[in-house]
């Protein structure tokens, strides 16, 4: 009795049907990029040569990508990498996976600076990756960059990434909690943010993707989800140059809260931007006068 070979149209529909019962969002999306990186081939790649079937060392390296895509770990961190901004960023469970509703705090970054593009001193809270220091350092390569996380390991990744990218030296990375680890003297042009924003007692809510792999401490903000977004509009104005421009990422609902802070705090047009699923997703001000 002859088996059926694995070819990769077979190996797609079965683990396509697979992850569907396991409520992932992008089913078929998710075994072509997990396929495509075992094979070593584009996505084009899988039609074309749909009918060929998979060695057993191939069949053997997809299904350990399977069986860890099934249990809820991201695609990115099992492909290493994500894309943000049209770059490349790697990415593992060190750092958050980046969003594309995050590209809008490098738009609006950019935006709100257009008038200093040749030169500008930028501070990037919460770094992460590194994906908005390193978005906006290659975006502006007469900037001078330094990205700030309370975890080593994140910078660890965010250091790489940079090296990776050709941003360095313009771009560095220090460990420090929020402004703790910046000289008192300092002063930035620019400084963005995407502190954790989510409540506390949302954690039971969150899909066992985030929760269960991502790292807790670049997620949550305290019982409204703001503690940290409070703390960096309060700590900021010292650390701002003349006409500076503070820009934050919150979360959903957030926004309003968040911009009346802003204005009680003295800072001067202050602006509220939507991400691609329209909604409120960065708020942004002046340095007070």
């Amino acid at each position: 009795m002859t088996t059926e070979p694995w070819t990769i149209r077979k190996v797609l529909t079965w683990a396509s049907d697979d992850l569907r019962t396991r409520e992932s969002d992008t089913p078929r999306l998710d075994a072509e990029l997990l396929l495509a990186n075992v094979l070593g081939i584009n996505r084009i790649g899988l039609i074309t040569d749909a009918d060929r079937p998979l060695a057993k060392e191939e069949l053997a390296r997809y299904r350990e990508l399977h069986k860890r895509r099934r249990s809820g770990e991201p695609v990115a961190y099992l492909l290493g990498v994500r894309e943000f901004y049209g770059r490349p960023f790697r990415v593992d469970k060190r750092v958050l996976v980046p969003r594309p509703d995050t590209e809008i705090l490098v738009e609006v970054a950019l935006h709100r600076m257009r008038a200093r593009s040749l030169s500008a001193r930028v501070l990037d809270l919460c770094t992460g990756s590194g994906c908005v220091a390193l978005s906006l350092a290659k975006e502006r390569p007469t900037w001078s960059v330094l990205g700030t996380d309370i975890s080593e390991d994140a910078l660890v990744v965010a250091r790489d990434n940079a090296a990776r990218l050709g941003a360095l030296p313009r771009a560095a990375f220090t460990c420090s909690d929020l402004f703790a680890g910046i000289a008192p003297g300092a002063r930035f042009d620019l400084i963005t943010a995407n502190p954790p924003y989510i409540p506390d007692g949302d954690k039971s809510s969150l899909a066992q993707t985030i929760v269960g792999f991502e790292p807790l401490v670049a997620l949550f903000g305290g019982d409204d989800g703001l503690v940290f977004a409070k703390r960096i509009i309060a700590e900021a104005p010292p650390f701002m140059a003349p006409g500076a421009v503070l820009a934050m990422e919150i979360g959903a609902g957030q926004a309003q809260e968040v911009a009346s802070v802003f204005r009680e705090r003295g800072f001067d047009e202050v602006d509220i931007r939507k991400d691609y699923g329209s909604i409120e997703r960065v708020v942004s001000g002046l340095r007070p006068s």
